[in-house]
């Protein structure tokens, strides 16, 4: 009985810490886009070659984010492959100078443009904390390593303001268990972390969506033929980011600082041609939620542009993870098929845009992560929105089970298997 009364308290003291280093994660993170959006706009102004700008803003936030991994190669990538192998009792839990290599190799990496989520940063620094607070209330290696992914969900809670999202991703995608200590250890670290993080970054939903109302159950069957259509595209995805890793660590002779700056230089120009294309993609996921409308051709190139740019942002093996871009492929995967169907269907079914749009985050989240109830309940608190709950679940289901039956691996299970030996 003390040592769970240990572990909760432990739980609670870490989750005050990275409560706050994650509302500041995210509070740098919002202000390098608008500095982002602001010299995109005066690149765009300034006589001559003014793309330039843009390519060498992002090229040398790319390659001071590669030279911190280069001082820390734990810090490369999301981070949340390392979690999970830690959990598992297959790598060593991260120690606290992981903290500062995500924060700062992250903003440097996100806010400079590439196309990479803030989550995987705040899982991994969450979790370092967490293993550093289990290490000071001297408790046994298996309450480190499950104190570190409890608090792991707590950063991805902080990322998303999402505190049962966050809960969820741990007991589902991490630990795959449901334990007593374990839950009561997360929902503590968890509500103690968003709290904390709140003060700093504010109690609103990451997405503001207008009043929704349910589409009617006849249109259910044209959902599930979404999200089948989304089991396959989840997993070309994760094939996608897989061969652009390997083929960009398989270049001989050229330093992984160097790469990192080539990749950096290409999203750079990309931004300089279409800012919506490049960044995590919170911006361009609230237009099309807000009801923004696009051009159906417009929507299709940005979703090719992010479709491509994310692997290869994450092929820069800088910090930075990837659950952030999934969401905004998936709100424009959503917003193109309406278009399509639209197209040939007899009658006008654009009011369904924007709840295919939602839909399409959880969709494509459950298809490549394989977290189905995480991306369901992450996106409902993302969007304070339940009327398109059943719809929801019926395409999610349907993605999942079409990427189970195409043995697409879950991207995290694979990412795990290419780590580092003792990493």
């Amino acid at each position: 009985m003390r040592g769970a009364v240990v572990i909760c308290v432990t739980a609670i003291v870490a989750g005050v810490v990275i409560g706050f280093v994650g509302g500041a994660f995210r509070w740098c993170l919002a202000t390098a886009d608008a500095l982002r959006v602001d010299l995109a706009d005066w690149a765009h102004r300034l006589p001559g070659p003014g793309w330039l700008v843009l390519v060498a803003t992002t090229a040398i936030g790319a390659t001071l984010a590669a030279l911190i991994v280069r001082w820390l190669p734990l810090a490369a990538g999301s981070g949340i492959q390392h979690v999970e192998a830690v959990h598992r009792g297959d790598a060593t839990p991260p120690l606290l100078r992981l903290l500062p290599a995500k924060f700062v190799g992250g903003v440097l990496a996100i806010g400079s443009g590439l196309v990479l989520g803030r989550e995987g940063p705040t899982v991994h620094m969450g979790a370092a904390v967490g293993a550093e607070a289990a290490r000071r209330a001297r408790l046994p290696d298996a309450d480190i390593r499950m104190l570190q992914a409890a608090l792991g969900g707590a950063g991805l809670a902080v990322a998303f303001n999402a505190p049962i999202g966050g809960a969820l991703f741990t007991l589902e995608e991490v630990t795959k268990s449901v334990r007593l200590l374990t839950v009561l250890a997360t929902v503590f670290a968890t509500a103690t972390a968003v709290g904390c993080a709140r003060l700093i970054a504010g109690d609103h939903p990451d997405f503001i969506v207008g009043s929704l109302s349910s589409p009617s159950l006849s249109w259910l069957p044209l959902f599930v033929v979404f999200g089948l259509l989304t089991g396959c595209l989840g997993a070309v995805y994760n094939r996608l980011v897989l061969s652009v890793l390997d083929r960009v660590r398989s270049i001989p002779r050229v330093p992984a600082v160097v790469k990192a700056a080539v990749i950096g230089a290409v999203i750079g120009l990309v931004t300089f041609l279409q800012p919506l294309a490049t960044g995590g993609g919170d911006t361009l996921t609230q237009m099309i939620l807000g009801g923004h409308t696009f051009a159906l051709l417009a929507i299709a190139g940005l979703l090719a542009l992010r479709f491509v740019a994310g692997p290869l942002s994450y092929a820069a093996a800088v910090p930075g993870g990837l659950f952030a871009p999934l969401l905004a492929v998936g709100t424009l995967w959503g917003v193109l098929f309406v278009g399509a169907v639209n197209a040939f269907w007899p009658g006008d079914i654009t009011g369904l845009a924007v709840p295919m749009a939602i839909v399409g985050m959880t969709a494509f989240f459950g298809a490549s992560v394989r977290a189905p109830v995480t991306a369901i309940v992450l996106v409902i608190e993302m969007t304070s929105t339940t009327s398109v709950a059943v719809p929801m679940l019926a395409a999610t289901a349907a993605a999942v089970l079409v990427a189970e039956l195409l043995r697409s691996p879950p991207i995290y299970d694979s990412l795990r298997e290419r780590m580092a030996p003792q990493s």
